[in-house]
């Protein structure tokens, strides 16, 4: 039997998981109330068929909803993974720091290896799930890896490999 995708456990970080609880304690308690208000508010103009501000605070009620709808599901199906802490690791995988050589071009780059919601490529924290952090997932210092992009192949050694500084967790 196929798992469909809305069966699929979500793998997160405690971390993580814990960004997804305060978002949506933050939309039931804080957000609801205002735009509850603002519905109020233009409700009080009267008119309906013409009210910008009704539609635009009913649209906003609709995002609102939907989003509360998604974390509530995403923290159902979550699986919270330990990062290990401290250290040096063998191997790559989520929760380290690794630092790669572009073997390309010989520029040097480090990326911590992050569940989904802490993904901020911007920051140097890449998703378990990117392509990149696919193709590093089990390699050692010193493994070579070639991904495809857009531009072409790129190929990249890895240089080193840390544990995310974090206190242990246990769940």
């Amino acid at each position: 039997m196929e798992k469909k995708k809305s069966d699929e456990k979500i793998i997160l970080t405690k971390e993580g998981y814990e960004t997804l609880e305060k978002e949506l304690k933050h939309l039931k308690t804080v957000k609801r109330k205002e735009v509850a208000e603002k519905i109020n508010q233009a409700l009080a103009f009267g008119d309906l068929s013409e009210n910008a501000e009704y539609e635009e605070a009913k649209n906003e009620q609709a995002f609102i909803e939907g989003r509360i709808l998604v974390l509530e599901e995403k923290l159902m199906k979550a699986t919270i993974v330990e990062e290990q802490s401290g250290g040096n690791s063998e191997k790559i995988h989520l929760g380290v720091r690794v630092m790669l050589e572009n073997l390309n071009n010989g520029k040097q780059i480090e990326y911590s290896i992050v569940d989904s919601v802490g993904a901020n490529p911007s920051l140097q924290k890449i998703s378990f799930e990117s392509p990149l952090a696919q193709a590093l997932i089990g390699k050692t210092k010193g493994d070579e890896i070639e991904l495809k992009v857009p531009a072409g192949m790129v190929k990249y050694r890895v240089i080193d490999i840390k544990k995310k500084e974090v206190n242990s967790i246990s769940s």
